[in-house]
């Protein structure tokens, strides 16, 4: 009997919940993102199919996503139902007999069996999570974790896809860099700029090459990508949150010191109100900002001592900014308050 991993994938999970409660949208084309106001600056946080189909994606702006598909029904993002069904959809997972479950995200979550064949396994998670929560997922079914998630976009939607050390080159090996789980625009920059362009040259590239471009962790661990290999055991050990953030898109661009200050005291505020319901203190102030039009920079500072105080996390998250020397507008700020490390630190 061999071990697997499934990796369970909600499809367009915040569309359909959406759908689930507004039947009459059934095959439109549907946008949920920040308000559901098309005119606001805010972004894309999913599209059903039938928006897809038009080019709009995660990520981008509303402004974008509304002259591609003028016909679009926008909806506000409603954080406490897609968290009541994300739980439904864990519980329907754990519940299913000889499993363990890693959640990975509210609308995804790997899933460890042993079984000749995973299939049937996968099918009845389908079924169960189908069962539970009226919504349809897909699985990836892999020896690895890396190669069961991204398994499942080959199975997308509602369908089921194996990719194993069997198959992995054949399936991967001509795919860009960048179809990697964790391969994004700008490793993939680098890695094309060494001549390694494709998942199959990144499997052949020999890791100390990899290494003095990368360092020594980085560089073999993205060889390891290209190979499709990595962890193989699910671990379901709780995750222990590391840090609380809040950001903010302004409809207007912060342009004045007053302005920008009093931003980031209330984004501080609401970090300091997460901290002390978590019962652990800020020890690293990180800062997000982005300059109008669209350029981001993130800075991180530890502090000298922790605190709670967002007087505290205010300086020292607008002194980062200072230091930016950057008087451009801004259109975007975010305060993230790295929690100190719970009692005997984090198992993963």
């Amino acid at each position: 009997m061999a071990s697997w991993v499934l990796h369970v994938d909600m499809d367009q999970f915040l569309a359909a919940v959406e759908v689930l409660r507004r039947p009459e949208l059934a095959g439109r084309p549907v946008v949920v993102g920040g308000r559901g106001d098309p005119t606001e600056r805010a972004v894309v946080a999913t599209a059903s199919y039938e928006a897809r189909a038009y080019g709009v994606r995660s990520g981008m702006p509303l402004k974008t996503a509304i002259r591609k598909c003028p016909d679009a029904v926008f909806l506000p993002v409603d954080f406490p139902v897609y968290e009541e069904k994300s739980a439904a959809v864990m519980d329907a997972l754990r519940a299913y007999p000889d499993t363990v479950v890693e959640v990975l995200g509210w609308d995804e979550a790997f899933v460890g069996i042993d079984a000749d064949d995973p299939v049937p396994t996968a099918r009845g998670l389908q079924a169960a999570v189908l069962a539970a929560t009226e919504l349809h997922c897909s699985v990836g079914i892999g020896d690895s974790l890396v190669r069961a998630k991204i398994a499942t976009d080959f199975g997308k939607p509602r369908g089921l896809f194996v990719l194993t050390a069997d198959n992995w080159l054949e399936v991967m090996g001509d795919r860009p860099t960048q179809a990697l789980w964790g391969v994004g625009r700008r490793i993939s920059l680098r890695l094309a700029a060494l001549g390694i362009h494709t998942v199959g040259e990144l499997a052949r590239a020999p890791d100390d090459g990899l290494a003095r471009e990368f360092g020594p962790s980085t560089g073999p661990h993205l060889g390891n990508l290209g190979r499709g290999l990595g962890r193989t055991t699910v671990d379901d050990t709780p995750w222990i949150l590391r840090a609380h953030g809040h950001e903010q898109t302004y409809q207007h661009d912060l342009t004045s010191p007053d302005e920008v200050a009093a931003a980031m005291r209330a984004l501080a505020d609401q970090v300091v109100a997460d901290l002390r319901a978590e019962g652990r203190p800020c020890l690293r102030v990180h800062l997000k900002v982005r300059f109008a039009p669209f350029w981001t920079v993130t800075r991180i500072r530890k502090l000298p001592e922790p605190t709670y105080e967002p007087d505290v996390i205010t300086a020292t998250a607008l002194d980062l900014l200072a230091r930016l020397d950057d008087d451009r507008p801004i259109r975007l700020l975010g305060v993230r308050g790295e929690m100190v490390p719970p009692a005997g630190g984090y198992d993963r």
